[in-house]
């Protein structure tokens, strides 16, 4: 620990965990074995940081959430494992209306700049990129990548293995392994590469590629129950009907 380095007494630090210059560290906060904290970080609030984790200068994390709704409720910020937090990035814990935690999973990397708020769900291998701002209340499930200067819009949620392309405004969910781009975001297809890169054979792409077709561009709701109700479905392509069928407070972003 720095000699600069400001730490309260309440907060639990695990072996082998690093604090460097200039770092804040509150009463409420728990630090996992080996937790790095390069410089001028503030870690406030009820917040957990696991083991391994590394967290960039000027990152603040478990400060007030930024809710007019928030009335200093107890809640909670739990960092999984492994994380890579770059500089500036920021994260809220949870509120009232939210279930009163925010919780990232394990092994992401956030890049410069990006901010999860309030009450968001954040998978395993999640990458932000920089200036990456996700709203309240929104759920990114394992292995999903949100280009740089994106917005994701609260309460949408985002489906395994989807990637956004940078400085996409994301408004309604983006089904698994979906493809997203543009200012308005717009589905454009599937994830191919992402897919590929995660070990998916050609005939598990073949049947995305089908269900994809099927789905058109109506009410990817109706389209998915009658899909559902046909059965016969293989793993991934009933992984991506379960989450159109699943519940959610958005709609669906459909093909262009």
């Amino acid at each position: 620990m720095h000699p600069s380095a400001v730490v309260d007494p309440g907060a639990v630090i695990g072996a082998g965990a690093r604090i460097g210059p200039f770092c804040v560290v509150g009463a409420g906060v728990v630090l996992g074995a080996r937790v790095e904290l390069k410089s001028h970080v503030v870690v406030g609030g009820a917040t957990e940081i696991g083991e391994d984790t590394v967290v960039f200068p000027f990152a603040s994390l478990g400060q007030a959430p930024q809710d007019l709704k928030y009335r200093g409720e107890a809640s909670r910020l739990v960092i999984g494992a492994r994380n890579r937090i770059r500089e500036y990035v920021t994260m809220n814990p949870g509120t009232e209306g939210g279930g009163l935690v925010t919780r990232i999973g394990n092994d992401c990397l956030f890049m410069a700049s990006a901010h999860v708020a309030h009450d968001c769900q954040i998978g395993d291998r999640v990458i932000l990129v920089n200036s990456v701002a996700v709203a309240g209340h929104c759920v990114i499930e394992e292995d999903v990548i949100v280009g740089g200067l994106s917005g994701v819009h609260q309460f949408v949620r985002i489906g395994r293995g989807a990637i956004i392309g940078a400085l996409t405004m994301v408004t309604a969910d983006v089904i698994p392994h979906g493809l997203v781009q543009g200012p308005r975001g717009a589905l454009e297809g599937l994830n191919l590469v992402g897919l590929k890169r995660r070990g998916a054979g050609k005939p598990e792409i073949a049947e995305l590629r089908e269900l994809y077709a099927a789905l058109g561009e109506g009410n990817f709701r109706d389209a998915a129950r009658r899909l559902s109700d046909a059965g016969g479905a293989g793993p991934m392509a009933r992984e991506v009907l379960d989450f159109i069928l699943g519940p959610s407070d958005r709609s669906f972003l459909t093909p262009r």
